[in-house]
């Protein structure tokens, strides 16, 4: 599969498994030496007033972007002032300023320019957003959202739909208008959000509200209730009653639920009456996706709607959710419009009290920790429910709010044993790539594909098209938009068996830590860390494919024959403040440094610079390495 030697694959894959081992056996042993000593890590200003050093940096970034790369921390260290203050906000504001990277631009240059198949547009948009940098289209513009594009994949994972249905994967213009109602509508209010997803045709087609009849039941038929299960159950308010701080509310000891099958029932006949946007009333229930338009939101057709008017078939006076304060105890009267029957029912579902910490502490767990403290919950559930202005459900107060938390900033001092992420696959990829420089390379301009002088259009099945594939080596088992099911590639209240489970902590990414997939991605890493820079002559193949450049870290690797006297301490210490935010032990540190020493020019024949092979293997024992696989 790969282009490496199979003596340099084995040593390799041995050297990954000794220091799992070794890392694992000594960690119980080992001091905390490399914690700085929390009490007095920000001077007495505030964590928020960071960063106070290039790891504070890193770190940071990590859990705002697709992953730091030296001038990432460089600059946003460049944004503090002398006496403290200032750097993460102003990185924020710089976010929030930020154009926003589309999809559909993307797309329709591929398809109206190039005049080229979209099959893998929306990968390679997604690639090109979340690596950043210039655009194809134009080098001139940059991509630089890298937060806003974060924030969307976070709500990719909680507002679900999948190119695995199989009408979504055959119409990629709708997958990238989808997604890009997720980045538009990223610091936006959660309310706009949650009807934009609500008219999407996609998640129209994906849970089955398009083309939603009302009932008739001298044909016994009845609306589809699975938008109106997910909807609640899924991207709003759960399926029981939720303490501001995230704790279940109990009953007798029996957790209370937050609805009851008549009230799913009542809003799938709320969610009657919406059809493509190009078919008629007279033609709703066969109109067809031949003729739909997957880029324009879902349009109403009242005869189609129950709104409480027909005797025989409607619900009358629907009980949605039931709550204090809700707008007339949560039900909804006869003789509304689909438009507003439906505002309605987003607004019951929008301002129930189960909202705030059930959206805010999966926001939390996608991008910060996956047990994050019930007092940072509440935190974050006051922040939703009033951002300081008086504004309910303010995501970008939210995501702020999460980001500069003092137990984001330092969580991991406090509990050293419990702080934390497993690092999705997917993420993992996106880290490297922009960690090691990638770009996309030798793409030819054969077949009527423009691939050539792209380094900026991330194509390739090694870099975009494969990454979901975990059976030959080169995916890692996920992808933008590719989860099995609705739940996600892993739900939120997953905890691996064992001492986790004993302790009672999550560990929603564990969920696809399947033996396979961990093969599949530490292979995928060994080929990318091996194989290819940007000095490869790129052969026959027209798409061509990603790859790193090595060359940016050559002179922190030693001299070119290496050996004993040859130090890789300084590439070492580098890779640690960017890949693990100066998290690295002083026994992996000293493990790595003593095992690349040893590597010389003359220990490997196929490669003299000993440097090439020192950074091979350091990005593969890194980001193979279980300090590394846990985000702290």
């Amino acid at each position: 599969m790969f282009r490496s030697n199979r003596a340099i694959r084995h040593a390799a894959r041995a050297a990954v498994l000794a220091l799992a081992c070794a890392t694992a056996i000594a960690a119980s042993a080992q001091s905390l030496s490399h914690f700085p000593d929390f009490v007095f890590h920000d001077g007495f200003q505030g964590v928020a007033a960071g960063p106070f050093n290039d790891s504070d940096a890193a770190r940071f970034l990590q859990q705002a972007t697709f992953g730091p790369t030296d001038a990432d921390i460089a600059h946003l260290r460049s944004l503090v002032a002398p006496n403290g203050g200032a750097g993460y906000q102003a990185w924020l504001n710089e976010q929030y300023a930020a154009p926003t990277s589309l999809m559909t631009t993307y797309h329709d240059w591929v398809a109206n320019v190039l005049n080229e198949n979209t099959g893998n547009v929306l990968r390679e948009a997604w690639f090109l957003d979340t690596l950043g940098g210039p655009d194809p289209q134009n080098n001139a513009v940059i991509h630089t959202d890298q937060l806003r594009q974060r924030v969307a994949f976070a709500l990719s994972e909680i507002f679900v739909i999948s190119d695995q249905n199989t009408l979504i994967n055959q119409h990629p213009e709708g997958e990238v208008t989808y997604y890009d109602i997720l980045a538009t509508n990223a610091f936006g209010n959660y309310r706009q959000l949650l009807e934009k997803v609500t008219l999407s045709t996609d998640m129209g087609v994906y849970l089955n509200m398009v083309s939603n009849p009302r009932a008739d039941l001298s044909q016994n038929r009845h609306p589809d209730e699975n938008y109106a299960r997910e909807i609640n159950q899924l991207f709003s308010v759960g399926l029981v009653m939720l303490n501001p701080d995230g704790s279940v509310q109990t009953s007798g000891g029996v957790p209370v639920p937050t609805y009851t099958q008549p009230v799913i029932t009542a809003f799938a006949h709320v969610f009657t009456g919406w059809n493509w946007a190009s078919c008629t009333s007279g033609n709703y229930l066969n109109c067809g996706y031949q003729n739909g338009d997957f880029t324009q939101p879902m349009a109403a057709f009242a005869a189609w709607h129950d709104n409480g008017s027909d005797a025989t078939n409607d619900i009358h006076n629907k009980q949605l959710l039931s709550y204090p304060g809700a707008v007339n105890g949560g039900v909804l009267v006869d003789g509304g419009t689909p438009q507003t029957d439906l505002a309605f029912a987003l607004d019951n579902i929008f301002n129930h009290p189960n909202v705030g910490p059930f959206i805010g502490k999966q926001l939390i767990q996608r991008l910060v920790t996956s047990n994050p403290s019930p007092a940072y919950v509440q935190r974050i559930t006051n922040v939703f429910n009033n951002n300081g202005s008086g504004v309910r459900g303010d995501l970008k107060a939210v995501v702020q709010a999460i980001l500069l938390d003092p137990e984001a900033r330092v969580g991991q001092f406090h509990a050293p044993d419990a702080f934390g992420k497993l690092r999705e696959p997917l993420l993992r990829m996106t880290h490297f790539w922009r960690a090691t420089g990638a770009l996309h390379h030798c793409g030819l301009d054969a077949g009527g594909l423009h691939y050539a002088n792209q380094p900026y259009r991330y194509a390739g099945y090694t870099t975009a098209y494969g990454t979901s594939d975990e059976t030959y080596g080169s995916g890692v088992g996920q992808a933008p938009l590719d989860s099995p099911t609705v739940f996600n590639f892993f739900k939120p209240s997953f905890g691996p068996s064992g001492e986790m489970t004993t302790r009672g902590l999550l560990g929603p990414e564990f969920q696809i830590a399947t033996d396979s997939l961990i093969v599949s991605s530490t292979n995928s890493l060994f080929g990318k860390s091996f194989n290819g820079d940007l000095t490869d002559t790129c052969g026959s193949d027209p798409i061509g494919d990603i790859a790193l450049n090595r060359t940016q870290d050559l002179p922190l690797a030693g001299t070119v024959a290496g050996g004993p006297g040859s130090s890789s301490a300084v590439l070492v210490d580098a890779y640690n403040k960017r890949f693990m935010a100066g998290q690295m032990s002083p026994f992996m540190r000293n493990v790595m440094i003593n095992y690349l020493d040893t590597i010389s020019s003359a220990s490997d024949p196929n490669q003299p610079d000993a440097r090439v092979s020192r950074v091979n293997r350091a990005l593969l024992l890194i980001s193979t390495s279980p300090e590394y696989l846990i985000q702290k």
